[in-house]
């Protein structure tokens, strides 16, 4: 259901096969295939505002809202007792191998292969207590991205993500995305979480606020997204002449094709031809303009560009991003964080270690820059892992002797910045980080605080494609982890 600006086709071959279409009636641009992948791209925020009756600004007399949200996802369900809620006084077989290292708030521990983030915990509030009952990755991650269980059926029929929602309320400004996805495709790699995630997507909004997503690999040097600079050949009348004609030739397949994903393609098409006019905005998606300093503090891994392109896309306005762990691509390892075996080495040697530099750098450079307050981060997986190490659990995928299960019971999610109280620790879980013993958390309390922050009425109404009407959250917002 993806298209990404990698995929475009050159704009002259556009233009050539919808003048000479191949049939009368209906134009195959692209592959159907790729038609209905016309999803990621909300290059497509614009229009019909009267779909969402959320106000723009949520209660603006008592809170100023973040103006950004950054989610940092981790796929594949993080260890709550190897990283964020430690156990050292449990048993081995629950605690583990890490040891603990104290922060820079008194009494707030985490892991010790977490040491710059350790040295930011001011900033950070650790929700410990979240919990839901699902232990299967794409309805779960439906779950964390939307703060509903995931429906059955297809991906439109899926809750609307965050950002969808932000892109509906006409958030953002010019032609940038108002909500991007940061998605690389590494050659190889495990696509199951990639392809089959519920709630990346507008679902029930209909593809035209979908996410722009971006494939590439952004810690490669050859690093693009899509193709922002007109032909040597194309004036800039001429590229004003192809735009009007596409608009010409959009509103005519309206008139025979009332169909959401054309719609939405031609929505693409017209922020990709302001992005081509529009350099300025182009720039932000080229990581070659920030020092080689900041890059390297940022970690030259997949993770940390995505991290870094994240920073300068919310700076130059979009207003939600999301970044997904990318899969490493290597081979006899867990797949993301499901750590079904290697808990401890990959936890270790690829997954901490990569999220102390990139997360730490973040936080770093959004506080120099005075933008933390206003940007909200959000770090979450869909779920956590078994209190015991080589647990397996019905309807997860087994553990060996070095793993962890599926566990949606308890787990810990990040918040910072945004207007959210720093140093804390909500809720917390059992003495074997196996229940909430303290303040269980939905995720939709999660999506309820999120909104909030964000300046949206979680009460507000919604309406689907079809005008049915729907509450946005049924969560209650997390009132003592605010400013």
């Amino acid at each position: 259901m993806w298209f990404t600006l990698g995929e475009l086709r050159p704009f002259r071959e556009i233009v050539e096969m919808r003048v000479n279409p191949p049939t009368p009636f209906f134009n195959p641009i692209v592959p159907r295939r790729t038609v209905l992948r016309a999803g990621a791209l909300s290059l497509f925020g614009l229009g019909l505002p009267e779909l969402l009756r959320a106000r723009d600004i949520y209660d603006p007399k008592e809170r100023k809202h973040a103006k950004a949200c950054i989610v940092l996802f981790m796929w594949g369900g993080p260890a709550q007792q190897d990283t964020w809620d430690m156990k050292p006084d449990a048993p081995d077989v629950y605690r583990g191998e890490f040891k603990p290292i104290q922060t820079t708030v008194p009494g707030l521990q985490v892991c010790e292969h977490f040491p710059l983030l350790a040295k930011r915990a001011r900033e950070l509030c650790l929700i410990r207590s979240m919990t839901h009952n699902d232990v299967n990755h794409t309805t779960a991650t439906h779950h964390l991205l939307t703060g509903r269980p995931a429906p059955p059926g297809s991906l439109a029929d899926d809750f609307p993500n965050y950002g969808s929602v932000l892109a509906k309320l006409g958030r953002g400004r010019g032609p940038l995305p108002p909500y991007v996805s940061m998605m690389p495709v590494v050659p190889d790699g495990a696509p199951r979480f990639v392809e089959e995630s519920h709630g990346q997507g507008a679902g029930i909004l209909g593809p035209i606020y979908n996410p722009m997503r971006i494939d590439a690999d952004a810690s490669k040097p050859d690093y693009r997204v899509g193709e922002f600079t007109p032909q040597a050949d194309v004036t800039t009348e001429q590229l004003g002449d192809r735009a009007s004609l596409l608009r010409s030739l959009d509103k005519l397949d309206r008139k025979f094709h009332s169909q959401p994903e054309l719609e939405a393609m031609g929505t693409h098409y017209a922020r990709a031809f302001s992005l081509l006019s529009t350099p300025a905005s182009a720039r932000a998606f080229d990581l070659s303009q920030e020092p080689r300093k900041v890059r390297e503090r940022y970690g030259m891994t997949r993770h940390g560009q995505s991290v870094l392109q994240a920073r300068r896309l919310i700076e130059a306005g979009v207003p939600l991003v999301t970044v997904f762990w990318p899969n490493d691509g290597i081979t006899n390892v867990s797949v993301y964080w499901d750590t079904h075996n290697r808990n401890f080495i990959d936890l270790k040697t690829r997954l901490c270690p990569v999220t102390d530099q990139a997360f730490s750098a973040l936080l770093d450079d959004l506080k120099a820059r005075g933008m933390l307050d206003e940007t909200l981060i959000v770090w979450t997986g869909e779920m956590g892992r078994t209190p015991k190490v080589g647990q397996a659990v019905p309807g997860g995928a087994g553990a060996g002797r070095d793993g962890r299960d599926h566990w949606g019971k308890v787990f810990t999610s990040i918040l910072a910045g945004g207007g959210v109280k720093g140093g804390t620790v909500y809720g917390a879980s059992d003495k074997y980080a196996a229940e909430p013993a303290l303040n269980p958390t939905p995720p939709t309390d999660l999506a309820a605080t999120v909104y909030h922050l964000l300046g949206v009425d979680p009460r507000s109404e919604i309406r689907d494609r079809l005008g049915r009407p729907h509450l946005l959250c049924e969560g209650k917002v997390i009132e003592a982890i605010l400013k």
